[in-house]
C-alpha cells in the first residue's frame, strides 16, 4: 500500500471544515485592514531564496527542495513566501501604484526538516506583507493585525515577543562583536552553533540547544549597538503597541531565522504548542527588494502564521463557531418519485444556504440509520403519500420529534 510521504499528511473531514473556517476568518480580518490577496507560484528560481533568505540560513543550506528543470535551470519549492511576494512586487512594478501595498497569502510551503508536533515538510502558512513604507506605524499595524486574527480565531492567551535587530550599520558592528566573543567559546558550542558562529553568528542567539544557552546568556545585548535612528524606530513601535493596548515583552535575543530582517522582529507564542511554541513570526525587511535586483527601495514588513500550528491552538481553545458545521438536512426518499421531489426541494434549500444530502430511494429504517450516521440535524421523510398530501415528515434527529411540513415551510422549520 502506498502511503503519504513522510512529513506530509491528509487533512480529512470534519477537520478540513475547521481549516476552511480559519481561512475564512483570516480573509475577513485581512479585508478589515485593507489587505488584498496575492497568489504566487509554489516553485521559483532557486536564486530567489538563496539571495533573499540567505545562503547560510538553515532553510537554504539544509531544508529546501531543489531540482533541475529540463532546461538546466534550478528550481525550488517555496520554503517561505516573502521573497516570492517581493519578486512579484518588483516584476510587476507595483512600486508605481501609489500608497502602501498591503498583500496577504494563504498556501503550502515546503521544507525538508525533521517532522515533529505541528511541523510538516509540506506545511501551510497564512501571511501578509506591507510594502513601500518604512514608518514604525506600519510595524504596529502588522502586529495589531496578527493579534486581531488570533483573537478572531479564539486564541486569547498568546504572548508577544518583540525586538530590534537594527539596520545594516548597527547589525554589522554587533555581528563583528559576536564573532569575536564566540571565537572564545567555539569548543563549548553545539555542532550547529560552531558553524553558525563563523558563517552567521546572529543565528547562535536563536539556538534552542541547551548546550548553547549558558554561552548565549553571556553574549552582548544588540540594543547596546543600535544607532540613534534604530533606537527611535523601535521606541516608536513600542509606544504605538502600548497605545493600542497590545501587551508585549522585549527579548533582545529574538533574531528570527532569516537574513533579510532589519529593525523590528516579533513572535507570538502559545503554550498549547509545547516546546516549539511559536505560532507566528515576522519582521521588517528594508533592503530585501534591492538585494533581489530592484532599483527602487521597497521597505516592508510582514509575518507568517503556521496554519498547521494555528489549528492545533484552535482545537485546544475550542472557540465557539469553529466546530465542524453539521449537515442541516438528510432527505430520505422511499420511492423514485419521492427522490425526484426531494431533489427539487434540496435545490431550493441550498439556494438559501442550507446544507442538504439526498439519499437514493430506499426503506425507511435503513434511510434513518444513514441519516443518523451522517450527523444531520434533521431528516425529511418523503413517500408517495406525502407527495400526494403535500406534507412531509421532518424529524429532529437529536430529540426524535417529527412534525408535518409543507415544502414552503421547510426552511423555516429547521431554524
Amino acid at each position: 500500500m502506498i502511503k503519504a510521504v513522510k512529513g506530509t499528511r491528509d487533512i480529512l473531514p470534519p477537520v478540513s471544515g475547521v481549516w476552511n473556517q480559519v481561512e475564512a476568518t483570516a480573509r475577513e480580518v485581512f479585508r478589515s485592514f485593507n489587505y488584498h490577496e496575492i497568489r504566487t507560484p509554489i516553485f521559483e528560481e532557486t536564486a530567489l531564496f538563496s539571495r533573499g533568505v540567505g545562503e547560510e540560513t538553515d532553510i537554504v543550506s539544509k531544508e529546501m527542495y531543489t531540482f533541475d528543470d529540463k532546461d538546466g535551470s534550478k528550481l525550488t519549492l517555496r520554503p517561505e513566501n516573502t521573497a516570492s511576494v517581493i519578486r512579484a512586487y518588483i516584476e510587476h512594478r507595483m512600486d508605481q501604484i501609489p500608497g502602501t501595498k498591503r498583500l496577504y497569502y494563504l498556501g503550502p510551503m515546503f521544507r525538508r526538516e525533521r517532522p515533529q508536533k505541528g511541523r510538516y515538510r509540506q506545511f501551510f502558512q497564512i501571511g501578509a506583507e506591507a510594502i513601500g513604507n518604512d514608518s514604525p506605524v506600519l510595524d504596529a499595524e502588522i502586529i495589531e493585525l496578527v493579534s486581531t486574527l488570533l483573537g478572531s480565531c479564539g486564541i486569547h492567551d498568546s504572548r508577544l515577543l518583540i525586538n530590534s535587530v537594527g539596520d545594516r550599520e548597527s547589525r554589522g558592528r554587533y555581528v563583528a562583536e559576536l564573532k569575536e566573543r564566540l571565537s572564545a567559546y567555539l569548543p563549548e558550542l553545539s555542532v550547529d552553533s560552531q558553524r553558525r558562529a563563523v558563517t552567521n553568528p546572529l543565528r547562535v542567539l536563536d539556538s534552542k540547544d541547551p548546550q548553547d544557552q549558558p554561552i548565549v546568556e553571556k553574549l552582548p545585548n544588540i540594543h547596546d549597538f543600535l544607532n540613534e535612528g534604530c533606537r527611535v524606530h523601535f521606541a516608536a513601535v513600542c509606544r504605538y503597541l502600548t497605545d493600542r493596548g497590545i501587551a508585549y515583552e522585549v527579548n533582545p535575543r529574538l533574531v528570527r531565522g532569516l537574513d533579510y530582517y532589519t529593525h523590528t522582529t516579533f513572535e507570538f507564542l502559545h503554550g498549547a504548542l509545547g516546546a516549539q511554541n511559536a505560532i507566528c513570526g515576522g519582521g521588517r525587511y528594508n533592503g530585501l527588494a534591492e538585494s533581489l535586483g530592484s532599483k527602487v527601495p521597497a521597505p516592508g514588513i510582514g509575518f507568517s502564521i503556521g496554519q498547521d500550528r494555528l489549528l492545533m491552538a484552535v482545537e485546544d481553545a475550542k472557540p465557539a463557531g469553529f466546530e465542524p458545521r453539521p449537515l442541516d438536512l438528510f432527505v430520505a426518499p422511499m420511492t423514485e418519485d419521492a427522490f425526484n421531489a426531494g431533489a427539487r426541494m434540496a435545490k431550493g434549500l441550498r439556494l438559501v444556504g442550507k446544507s442538504v444530502e439526498v439519499a437514493p430511494a430506499g426503506k425507511v429504517k435503513k434511510l434513518l440509520e444513514l441519516a443518523s450516521k451522517s450527523g444531520a440535524r434533521y431528516a425529511l421523510l418523503i413517500g408517495d403519500d406525502e407527495i400526494a398530501a403535500g406534507r412531509f415528515g421532518l424529524k429532529n434527529l437529536a430529540t426524535g420529534e417529527q412534525v408535518p411540513v409543507t415544502a414552503e415551510e421547510l426552511a423555516g422549520s429547521m431554524g
